[in-house]
């Protein structure tokens, strides 16, 4: 009997010497709950507290509500099968969820993720899974170390024979050379599109895209960047994996300030790229003078390319820009396909375009 006592009174110091729950670790978030979310954060001398999402309109922020333990919420939805990026705002100040391990890191603030499963594209699925390889280099044009994000398709470590055409894929203003992968899951798009036979098997190259200083003028930034991939990345690439090195297995494509690498530097060199994808960006004013004998030869251009494809969100607030884009590219006679779909200027619209056009290149 003593010494069941003196295990219970063990048992019971252990348990009290436990640190207890608080409220910050009950506030559970995001709590995904079918398709609907709630979202939670424990601010409790926080007067104003705000939700901001990519499922909204660009700019708006909706108000969250206190609970008498200094716990914000609100519940959001019914979402469809995507990847989502939300920020809270407390007291003016932008932050990710300070709970949710699952961060979407930016050059400048950083954010966070929710996945709502289901048939998608770029949710992953039981398929056959490439590899994703983080590189980093010394830059010569830049001068300092730069990151590179490598994916290679299902098979490729196994094929030791087996050459592949490769997509030269930008990020956006403000993003990481980790974009694509970390939040825009490239690497689960090729995989998928890839495993159901929609997409030939190919290398993704996704380099850092901010060649100047963030913040840098954008005409700046462009022409830095484009003698980057063209000296560096390229060659780079071409050294260290099996790809086919001729500009009909080459594609370049981008998303918004990379859709605007994209096009600078795809119809710049011809002789390297074949293929140029623009996702939610371009260039709608100078192109008469960047690409003057581009498009002056509209026959010999429209030769070269195999695909060239624009796309954009009808919710973009570029999309008149865009539009003013295709239309001086029609004028010029250069033929290209265009796309037009729901949604503003976020990654939801970026994946979605990326599956589109990835199913269009090296076709035999």
């Amino acid at each position: 009997m003593v010494r069941m006592k003196r295990a219970f009174f063990l048992v019971a110091v252990v348990c009290a010497a436990q640190p207890q729950p608080t409220v910050a670790d009950r506030a559970v978030s995001p709590e995904v709950n079918g398709n609907r979310v709630t979202f939670r954060i424990f601010a409790p001398k926080a007067e104003s507290v705000t939700l901001n999402g990519d499922w909204m309109k660009l700019g708006t922020r909706v108000p969250m509500t206190k609970d008498a333990d200094g716990v914000w919420s609100i519940t959001q939805g019914p979402f469809e099968p995507q990847v989502h990026l939300y920020s809270f705002n407390v007291d003016g100040m932008n932050i990710a969820d300070p709970v949710n391990p699952r961060i979407k890191l930016r050059a400048r603030t950083s954010a966070s993720l929710f996945e709502i499963p289901g048939d998608a594209p770029w949710i992953a699925k039981d398929v056959p899974h490439g590899t994703v390889e983080m590189g980093t280099h010394h830059s010569k044009v830049l001068g300092d170390v730069r990151e590179v994000f490598v994916y290679t398709p299902p098979g490729y470590e196994r094929n030791r024979n087996a050459r592949y055409p490769v997509m030269y894929l930008m990020h956006g203003n403000n993003d990481v050379a980790a974009g694509w992968t970390w939040t825009g899951r490239a690497h689960i798009i090729l995989d998928n599109l890839i495993a159901a036979g929609k997409a030939q098997p190919m290398i993704l190259v996704m380099p850092w895209a901010h060649a100047a200083p963030f913040g840098a003028p954008g005409k700046k930034n462009t022409e830095m960047f484009e003698r980057y991939l063209v000296e560096e990345v390229v060659p780079l690439a071409d050294s260290r994996y099996r790809t086919v090195k001729d500009r009909q297995s080459r594609a370049i494509a981008g998303l918004s300030m990379g859709a605007g690498h994209s096009l600078h530097a795809g119809l710049r060199h011809l002789d390297l790229f074949a293929n140029i994808g623009l996702f939610s960006g371009g260039q709608s004013t100078g192109m008469e003078e960047t690409h003057k004998a581009v498009l002056a030869d509209s026959k010999a251009t429209n030769a070269k390319l195999k695909t060239f494809w624009i796309a954009i969100g009808t919710d973009d607030e570029g999309l008149d820009r865009n539009r003013a884009m295709r239309a001086a590219l029609r004028q010029h006679g250069i033929r290209f396909t265009e796309s037009e779909g729901p949604g503003g200027h976020f990654y939801p619209v970026f994946r979605r375009e990326l599956a589109e056009f990835a199913p269009m290149l090296f076709r035999r």
